[in-house]
């Protein structure tokens, strides 16, 4: 690669890490390509040349996710090995939540939102980052049928869709509410379901302290008001 071309690709990702951002802090519609140029530090003329519209600046920032969550280089670990992976895969959401004092939500379920019936290109690179992450859970619960820890009836799929229906919801309910404790609650509620299904098994995970804490805690909670 040329100083040229190496130059051009560092100014490429670094609009694309400056649109991530902003997408996740204040949505694609109230973002505009002046947003990112200032943000990223570079030019119009850059801006038009390496993505032509904001609709494709949003494609490639779906796409940067879909390859990181690949490969394994996102900031979240989706590779499930284990119920302690599960279970940290769970709660890094709820911590990303609390770094950002619970002002926005999920990166991907905050373009969601705003999707349209026109926004086919878009749609579909959501689904495919949601089917991708399914898939990864999904391969987990295959693996647990296999060793015999959760019922071969399970639907993994199913399984892997419900886990994160319930992070994304219990995101969207946290940023409107600016509460962690109610998000603590949906996680370790969702959790706790999960693990159910083990409990016939002898050689069922035992539920953590992290997952026992966060019910717990939101009983006392609850208890007070």
């Amino acid at each position: 690669m040329t100083t040229r071309s190496a130059r051009g690709a560092e100014t490429r990702l670094r609009m694309i890490r400056a649109a991530a951002d902003l997408f996740h802090k204040q949505g694609v519609r109230a973002t505009s390509p002046d947003d990112v140029i200032e943000a990223s530090n570079t030019g119009k003329s850059q801006f038009y040349h390496y993505f032509k519209n904001k609709e494709g600046l949003v494609h490639e920032v779906l796409q940067t996710h879909l390859e990181a969550i690949r490969t394994g280089t996102a900031p979240l670990k989706y590779d499930i090995e284990s119920w302690e992976d599960l279970d940290r895969w769970f709660l890094a959401h709820l911590e990303m939540q609390k770094r950002f004092r619970m002002t926005r939500g999920c990166p991907f379920g905050t373009i969601g939102n705003e999707l349209t019936e026109n926004d086919e290109l878009i749609r579909q690179d959501l689904s495919l980052i949601f089917e991708v992450v399914k898939n990864k859970l999904a391969a987990f619960f295959i693996r647990e049928k296999a060793d015999g820890v959760i019922p071969p009836c399970t639907d993994e799929d199913t399984l892997a869709d419900f886990c994160i229906a319930v992070v994304q919801g219990a995101m969207l309910m946290g940023k409107i509410k600016r509460r962690s404790q109610l998000v603590e609650k949906l996680v370790g509620e969702a959790l706790s379901h999960v693990r159910r299904l083990a409990t016939t098994s002898a050689s069922a995970p035992p539920v953590p302290a992290l997952v026992k804490n966060s019910i717990e805690s939101s009983a006392t909670t609850k208890g007070r008001k």
